[in-house]
């Protein structure tokens, strides 16, 4: 079956579960909202707001500042690597394990080299004192790196890729650890690592269901395996054989698209206007955001500023089933402003009222979602 890039793209669109309208979410729905896009990725720079605040916001509007870390601390989430370090259901932790096996992401350094002994003293002071960050620690970080981080912070890390330790909490966005029995449920714990073939298929759906339509480059990408399409390949036949995915052919003739079995694939245009965090699950793979909304996804936060084309922190903007600009946001927030420091329309898309007023929604919208009082353009 060929089908257009137009139904692959509202099938995508309507997997993120955007809300069309300014709304307060609750706890329960941040909770099942991570549910649904299967991980949310997190990135420390506060622009604007944290990423996967945006990115919830964008789902089911405002919601309590503390959800997240009520949501740790209950052992209902958990933060791992999976595009990049996300919050996940906690359900998902034997997913992990054979990753927290092998350490992780490993940026921790050599730390259980240059200094075991630590390993032992940051874990008893964890059980005996409860959950801690890495400030409650002795020890200055090396001067002039970037990623220059005081030894206990390196084992921190190290503990936590290796599932000695959870994020028990944020405080901020800091993370507080503590030992995973006093935080997640024994029903978890004990759940065995699934198979690595099981594991693979499962993956593979998880990421399929959560994005609406992918390639085979696109699942993995999701979960940045290593091994790239080959290792999943075997697990995607399987799905497909077995009635669980489909796989479609596009007009385009690019790679096939897979798609949940029984997906509507002649969908009403999406209503929705919403800024999207740069590092929104929807435009993860960007060559299939470039095929599909013909859009050149760029993040310039780590550019110096005489390079950037659009700005720093910079929001795509979807409206209906396209993204039509690029907005160059700053929360003030001592003033309690939202700020536009810039507006750029794609090529090809015409400045109407009908715009500017979408533009104006998703901008009131995002003000909520961060706390601030009005919108300065």
């Amino acid at each position: 079956m060929e089908v257009a890039l137009t139904a692959v793209r509202r099938v995508a669109i309507d997997a993120q579960g955007f809300a069309a309208r300014a709304r307060r979410g609750t706890i329960a729905e941040v909770e099942t909202a991570i549910g649904r896009l299967s991980c949310v990725q997190l990135d420390s720079i506060s622009t604007v707001d944290r990423s996967h605040r945006i990115a919830l916001g964008g789902r089911i509007g405002a919601y309590p500042a503390d959800a997240v870390s009520q949501l740790l601390r209950q052992g209902r989430l958990i933060e791992y690597w999976a595009h990049e370090a996300c919050l996940l259901p906690a359900e998902d932790w034997p997913l992990f394990r054979p990753a927290m096996e092998n350490g992780g992401r490993r940026w921790y350094g050599a730390v259980d080299k240059t200094h075991p002994h630590l390993r032992e003293q940051v874990l008893d002071e964890i059980r005996l004192r409860g959950p801690l960050g890495s400030r409650h620690f002795e020890g200055a970080a090396r001067q002039g790196e970037m990623w220059g981080w005081k030894p206990a912070k390196q084992m921190l890390e190290l503990l936590w890729n290796h599932g000695e330790l959870v994020v028990a909490a944020r405080q901020g966005f800091q993370r507080l650890y503590d030992v995973p029995e006093r935080v997640l449920p024994p029903s978890v714990l004990d759940a065995p690592a699934p198979p690595e073939p099981d594991r693979l298929r499962t993956l593979a759906l998880r990421a399929v269901r959560a994005r609406g339509a992918l390639t085979e480059r696109g699942i993995v990408e999701h979960w940045r395996l290593g091994g790239g399409v080959a290792r999943i390949r075997d697990a995607v036949a399987s799905l497909v054989a077995h009635g669980a995915l489909q796989r479609l052919t596009v007009e385009d003739g690019g790679a096939p698209i897979l798609v949940p079995s029984g997906t509507e694939l002649d969908r009403p245009r999406p209503s929705a206007a919403v800024l999207l965090s740069p590092f929104e699950n929807l435009l993860w793979d960007r060559p299939f955001a470039l095929r599909t909304f013909g859009f050149d996804h760029l993040i310039e936060v780590y550019k110096p500023a005489p390079q950037r084309r659009y700005g720093y922190y910079v929001l795509p903007f979807l409206w209906r089933d396209r993204i039509v600009g690029r907005a160059d946001l700053k929360s003030e927030r001592a003033t309690g402003e939202l700020v536009v420091r810039a507006f750029h329309r794609e090529d090809g898309v015409r400045a109407s009222g009908a715009l500017d007023d979408a533009f104006d929604r998703a901008l009131d919208r995002l003000r909520r979602v961060v706390g601030l009082e009005t919108v300065r353009r």
